[in-house]
């Protein structure tokens, strides 16, 4: 068996999505927390809102956490999207400056999308029974070719070539100091940590919703997830996942 930071490391070079073979292992065996699964290569790697996640093989890193986070209700499962972003943006920002957490998890850079997240939880009763966090990040890729607006990789901002196992280790590691902290209830860091993380976080930008375009300013994002904002008009608007777009 291979290990990274005390995780159990399952590495396969091709699959499908590495959600879905770390969601059907743990469906057919026991898998401990914090097993990663790592792939050099995905299929039909996952995005929000059904998108496909481009990536050359063997330059970036695709992979997948579980985790059991049954102390913690349904509706507070945004935390584990605040964990998860957060332990990204901070460990790109060793790397490089204008790292931000485009709302709810995107990592961005600048106005580019350097890493996508896509969070699939089972739930018993009102708690979360499985989380498994399937995470991309590129890393060493040189160009991207597929219809995505706005992708680009470390190395395209550095020019350096980078060690993903490296990077995996660092980023696993935040990711169980983040979660420990929640099981103990201290959430306040990470949701202030979050707050000031955002993409756009100051100032009035555009953004389109089913009334069409406006401009506004972010008041912050609650603990469900709903999203704030106050436009030009001083009208504060709330948004769940999907009900709202940046107009980048």
């Amino acid at each position: 068996m291979n290990y990274i930071d005390s995780s159990l490391l399952i590495h396969i070079p091709e699959t499908d999505s590495t959600n879905n073979y770390l969601s059907k292992l743990s469906d057919k065996e026991t898998v401990p927390e914090f097993t990663v699964v790592q792939s050099d290569f995905q299929t039909a790697g996952k995005g929000q809102r059904g998108n496909s996640w481009e990536t050359e093989k063997g330059k970036n890193l695709l992979f997948s956490v579980i985790l059991y986070p049954t102390f913690l209700e349904a509706r507070r499962q945004f935390i584990l999207s605040q964990i998860v972003s957060l332990s990204i943006k901070e460990e790109l920002d060793r790397w490089t400056e204008d790292i931000s957490i485009k709302w709810p998890n995107d990592i961005y850079w600048k106005d580019k999308k350097i890493c996508g997240i896509l969070i699939e939880n089972d739930l018993t009763g009102t708690h979360i029974a499985r989380s498994i966090l399937g995470i991309g990040i590129n890393i060493n890729q040189k160009t991207f070719i597929s219809d995505a607006p706005n992708p680009i990789s470390l190395k395209q901002i550095t020019g350096q070539e980078y060690d993903t196992t490296s990077i995996l280790k660092a980023v696993m590691q935040r990711i169980r100091n983040y979660y420990s902290l929640l099981k103990q209830g201290d959430i306040t860091p990470i949701i202030q940590r979050y707050q000031n993380a955002l993409f756009h976080k100051n100032g009035i930008y555009s953004y389109c919703d089913a009334e069409g375009e406006f401009k506004a300013e972010i008041i912050g994002v609650e603990p469900d997830g709903h999203f704030l904002l106050q436009d030009e008009n001083g009208k504060i608007r709330r948004y769940v996942f999907k009900e709202v777009q940046y107009l980048l």
